[in-house]
């Protein structure tokens, strides 16, 4: 497909049909990047909500460094994958005390810092400041393996990439992601383009796994006043083989979400 149809197709659609999410009413680096750690693998009708009192709470980057790690957990609890704020609490801490409570606008500089991969450190880039940035997450990717990649199976990002940088609007790059996006996410509603990505994996269920273990840890923790023996811990989870639980509560250690203090867990 001609490069000038493809990009028209994708801006008609997002004229007509573009959403309105409260992150895409801001330029204001910290507020791109709690929407960005909050998206992550989680639906964005769970994330509004959150999204709303997480700002409330802690306004500003420097707020949230200044903040207790249970307190911050306990607000996230709901998006699932809590390592996710930890990471961000300490994104936070670190960019108050290197670069004064200001992100960089550096994409290296981005990607240095905690639970900021290469798409986040491009969203930031992008959403925040408009720079030109090559960069995919789930709904860029299905546009074009939507338009480009329509008979082939297994395509690697890396064939993907030169489309996104061939296309990419220079001038606006902020708008022409967000077209991307919501063109892509209208997209999964009758099929999921994504199946063709040779990077594609289906997600296995939530209930019962080692992440949903580790998220009922973290919520009786979170709920205890006092560090708990392991003994009551397992006692609460008691559905739940025991050697189970204490290798999702190990791994929530190694992790920085818990700790273990004389035989007494709590969070950390």
């Amino acid at each position: 497909m001609n490069t000038r149809v493809f990009q028209k197709k994708i801006l008609d659609y997002y004229a007509t049909h573009g959403r309105r999410f409260p992150w895409r009413n801001t330029r204001k680096p910290y507020n791109i990047l709690v929407s960005e750690i909050m998206l992550q693998q989680t639906q964005v009708s769970r994330v509004v909500p959150k999204y709303k009192l997480f700002l409330k709470t802690y306004p500003t980057i420097i707020s949230l460094a200044q903040a207790e790690l249970k307190d911050v957990l306990t607000l996230w609890q709901g998006l699932g994958y809590n390592r996710r704020a930890k990471l961000l609490h300490d994104t936070a801490k670190l960019v108050t005390k290197k670069y004064s409570g200001k992100l960089p606008r550096d994409r290296t500089e981005l990607e240095s810092l905690p639970g900021i991969g290469a798409y986040t450190a491009g969203a930031i880039c992008v959403f925040a400041y408009n720079q030109s940035s090559v960069m995919i997450e789930t709904n860029i990717r299905s546009v074009f393996l939507h338009f480009f990649f329509k008979n082939k199976e297994s395509v690697s990002d890396t064939d993907v990439f030169k489309f996104i940088q061939k296309t990419v609007d220079t001038d606006n790059p902020r708008q022409w992601y967000y077209a991307l996006m919501d063109y892509g996410s209208m997209l999964k509603k009758t099929g999921n383009p994504n199946i063709k990505s040779k990077h594609y994996l289906r997600q296995s269920s939530f209930k019962g796994s080692d992440r949903h273990i580790r998220g009922l840890i973290l919520r009786i923790l979170l709920q205890c006043k006092d560090p708990i023996t392991k003994t009551a811990l397992t006692k609460e989870l008691i559905e739940y083989d025991k050697e189970r639980i204490l290798s999702q509560l190990t791994l929530l250690q190694n992790e920085g979400l818990t700790k273990s203090l004389r035989g007494r867990v709590s969070v950390a």
